[in-house]
């Protein structure tokens, strides 16, 4: 994910598809990816610029969106995983 373009987009209900929040999120600018994570209540959106996606976040987040109030936010990097349970010798 390239830093300040890349959107969390959080409290998505299950019945959400990517087209339909790739739209939401088109009216404030050209959106090059959506990723919903399946299971989840969550996703991303990849905006072509940071303006964009700054513009996005400051009209879309606390909005409903079908009955649910939006959480949307920069996305972070993933964080790196330690390994948990036995060390193999």
């Amino acid at each position: 994910m390239k830093g300040g373009r890349n959107l969390y987009v959080g409290n998505l209900g299950h019945s959400v598809t990517s087209d339909e929040l790739g739209k939401l999120f088109a009216d404030y600018g050209d959106v090059e990816k959506v990723t919903i994570i399946e299971g989840k209540d969550f996703g991303f959106v990849e905006m072509s610029s940071r303006s964009e996606a700054d513009r996005a976040r400051q009209a879309l987040n606390g909005s409903e969106f079908q009955e649910r109030t939006l959480r949307v936010d920069e996305a972070r990097p993933p964080r790196s995983r330690r390994r948990r349970g036995y060390q193999r010798y």
